[in-house]
């Protein structure tokens, strides 16, 4: 990743348009909070096509990325609507190829955040206790077995993510464009710095970062973009900023069981001009 001289702060159109193209790897993270669902909204408004997308628990909005045919490739480790059930554009995809084809990698937890951290370690892969006595071994090329060099044990080896692009939500920047968030967090870290681009949307730009317990730091120089976006991980949270909605995640169930439901609430809610007004005031 090329060291910054300069604050990465800009608009989230203007970064989605330099730095995500079609085909590339994107991975958009978050662990239950700090979803980056305005980012990857802006992804489906420029239109990207044929995306490997990358997450350990894509929930709803890698459904709407893959109900919209923009992906040809998901590497995971977990999928659905958490507390309610199926991701139905998802499930559409795998089962009917609806609106196309999906290739899925899937991973276990533990063999994809060990891959994430390779990546960020660039390293070619990852070595764990894993997989053994599963079937991923079979379903997936990234994973093998290697024999440890000092003690002769039979190890699982996973082969290095490392994203074109990745895109998390976070709670605070600074003016020079470092980034901290709190709270839950899962891979969001290692993703950035296994990436070759890092984009970043925040809730809010702050005189300076005053250190919280369990925070995670970004520097600037490992960001390529910082984009203000407050409520940028609506319908998920942003511990201290937002709550989760809750209701928005009931109703999503029934919005996705249906292809012209869910294509008419997608033409209104994300792709048209007043899409980000209608997030607004849906999260009130």
């Amino acid at each position: 990743m090329t060291q910054r001289t300069s604050s990465p702060i800009r608009p989230l159109a203007d970064a989605i348009a330099e730095f995500v193209r079609d085909g590339q790897a994107v991975a958009l993270e978050g662990f239950t909070h700090l979803i980056p669902f305005a980012a990857g909204h802006e992804i489906l408004r420029h239109g990207a096509q044929e995306l490997t997308l990358i997450r350990l628990t894509p929930d709803l909005l890698y459904d709407q990325l893959i109900g919209m045919g923009c992906a040809a490739r998901l590497v995971f480790s977990y999928g659905g609507n958490p507390g309610v059930g199926s991701l139905h554009r998802f499930r559409d995809a795998v089962e009917n190829a609806w609106p196309r084809p999906l290739e899925l990698v899937e991973h276990s937890h533990a063999g994809m955040s060990n891959a994430y951290v390779a990546g960020a370690s660039r390293l070619p892969f990852a070595v764990l206790r894993g997989y053994t006595g599963t079937d991923l071994v079979g379903q997936n090329d990234s994973i093998t077995f290697v024999e440890c060099p000092f003690t002769g044990e039979r190890l699982s080896a996973v082969r290095a993510i490392r994203p074109d692009v990745t895109v998390i939500h976070a709670q605070q920047a600074d003016r020079q464009g470092n980034v901290m968030l709190w709270g839950l967090s899962g891979a969001q870290k290692e993703a950035v710095l296994a990436a070759r681009t890092a984009i970043v949307t925040v809730e809010e730009v702050v005189p300076a970062l005053v250190p919280r317990a369990g925070s995670v730091f970004l520097p600037a120089w490992v960001l390529s973009a910082v984009c203000v976006v407050p409520n940028g991980a609506w319908p998920s949270y942003a511990a201290g900023y937002s709550t989760r909605d809750n209701d928005f995640y009931e109703a999503w169930d029934e919005i996705a069981r249906d292809r012209n439901r869910f294509g008419a609430w997608m033409d209104e809610n994300v792709l048209g001009a007043t899409a980000a007004a209608a997030a607004r005031g849906a999260a009130r």
